[in-house]
């Protein structure tokens, strides 16, 4: 049974970081994380690759990281899709059963699905989902699961997720190049929905905004289904490059002071509040206030929630039938921006809340991994753990690396050591703090076994000291 484990692995190649996630289900359906690599993703930019060889070596760096930190060996995995060549469609399409006296079968379902794929799509394009949404059987409409019953004329609408075939042949080279086979693919907006959205706020009707790097992306379910998707073709990375230039400093200092101190609410920060910055070699250091730093970002933030909220109007969010009663639920990493959630509200007038990928998770996963910024990992993980795919297997070194974790974490003393060796790192020789720890160790262990002679012995040493 051990060798069977249905082990799913999820790789989310993004514009700022590329993570390969390994999980399996425990025995309460609730996903289990059993390793995580993560490295700069170089190379894409908008959720495209326009650099194989920098992606490629992402990639196997990530991918590298998860295997030494779960002891598995990957084999495939689901990878998520985004960029702004995504677009979605709904269609409608039928077949006409021959036998009526029949129920209809996942087989006639199948075949619907098969004659939609095979629609005629602008050149360059291709289909990534078709997602039944309503069925009709014999113009009896508003049926969700047509599965065991009888008709002539099954009719359904669909909602078809379409991508430049360029774009998607990139990505499977890039993860075939590394010796990992691909198990499927997923739209990113879709994966980010399984991993944050309840049920309830699916049949409610909500609108789930994923603020990634490079794209900010959209998915919209009412009545638990999936009615609307969009990929925004700006992320977190137009904010840190707004400050970049605003404050004429380099991109590393932006991303760092956006993280840090920035905030979507210019109102929040006092006039008086400046965070200085080094300057670049023997410059002096640039002082900068933190509520121009505000106004940056909530020029840019603001352009980016517009956008999106324009695509929900699109849907058609004023019509009262359609109305997103859950609202919004913010994901991404830019979902971590402070008073973002409030600026949201602001201008779409629609309740938020940050979304976290933790309700699927099991209870002793990480705070780091229930984060927002791994909420599309998450869901790449849950999507091939329903495919029940074999995406991983044990390798050998798992067996040596168990027993050894749980006795560090055991004793105390070797901590101490750690730590004293931490403290002695400046100096240029190691070893000699390392050899008097161990001398020092000596007398506690035969402490316990011979009390008097030892007792003096210590005894002789303090009063050294």
């Amino acid at each position: 049974m051990e060798n069977r484990e249905n082990i799913a692995v999820g790789l989310d190649i993004g514009t700022t970081k590329i993570v390969a996630m390994i999980g399996k289900k425990n025995e309460y359906g609730k996903l289990e994380i059993l390793g995580i690599g993560k490295a700069k993703s170089l190379g894409v930019a908008r959720g495209v690759v326009n650099n194989i060889t920098q992606t490629i070596q992402s990639i196997q760096q990530a991918v590298i990281e998860a295997e030494e930190n779960s002891g598995y060996k990957i084999n495939d995995v689901v990878v998520g899709i985004a960029g702004q060549h995504i677009r979605s469609i709904q269609h409608t399409d039928y077949i006409s059963r021959s036998n009526s006296e029949e129920v209809i079968t996942q087989n006639d379902i199948q075949t619907l699905i098969d004659q939609v794929n095979k629609l005629a799509m602008l050149p360059g394009e291709e289909i990534i989902h078709v997602l039944p949404q309503e069925y009709k059987i014999d113009g009896q409409s508003e049926i969700k699961e047509p599965i065991g019953m009888y008709g002539s004329r099954l009719e359904a609408t669909f909602h078809v997720v379409v991508g430049q075939a360029s774009s998607i042949r990139n990505i499977v080279k890039c993860v075939q190049s590394t010796g990992i086979e691909l198990s499927g693919l997923t739209l990113e907006p879709l994966a980010s929905a399984d991993a944050v959205l309840s049920q309830e706020e699916k049949e409610a009707g909500v609108a789930l905004i994923d603020i990634g790097g490079g794209t900010t992306d959209l998915a919209i379910f009412k009545d638990g289904i999936i009615r609307h998707t969009a990929v925004v073709p700006f992320g977190g990375n137009v904010i840190t490059e707004d400050i970049k230039q605003g404050c004429s400093i380099i991109e590393k200092q932006a991303e760092l002071l956006k993280v840090k101190f920035g905030s979507a609410w210019p109102g929040e920060n006092k006039d008086n509040e400046i965070v200085s910055i080094p300057g670049l070699r023997g410059r002096e250091p640039k002082e900068i206030s933190l509520k121009n730093l505000s106004k940056i970002i909530h020029a840019r933030v603001v352009e980016i929630i517009e956008q999106v909220f324009a695509e929900i109007k699109a849907y058609g969010h004023d019509d009262p039938r359609k109305k997103l009663i859950a609202g919004i639920v913010l994901t991404g990493g830019g979902a971590q921006l402070q008073h973002i959630k409030q600026l949201v509200e602001y201008i779409t007038g629609m309740d938020t809340r940050i979304g976290y990928p933790n309700e699927h998770l099991a209870g002793n996963s990480s705070e780091d991994i229930s984060s927002p910024l791994f909420a599309t990992a998450v869901g790449l993980v849950m999507n091939s753990v329903a495919n029940n795919t074999q995406s991983a297997s044990r390798t050998q070194t798992i067996t040596t690396a168990i027993p050894s974790r749980p006795s560090v974490e055991r004793t105390s003393q070797p901590i101490v050591m750690e730590v004293e060796e931490e403290v002695e790192v400046e100096k240029p020789k190691e070893e000699i703090p390392k050899e008097a720890v161990t001398k020092t160790k000596k007398p506690e262990i035969n402490d316990s076994f011979m009390d008097k002679i030892l007792g003096k012995v210590k005894d002789f040493l303090d009063n050294a000291e």
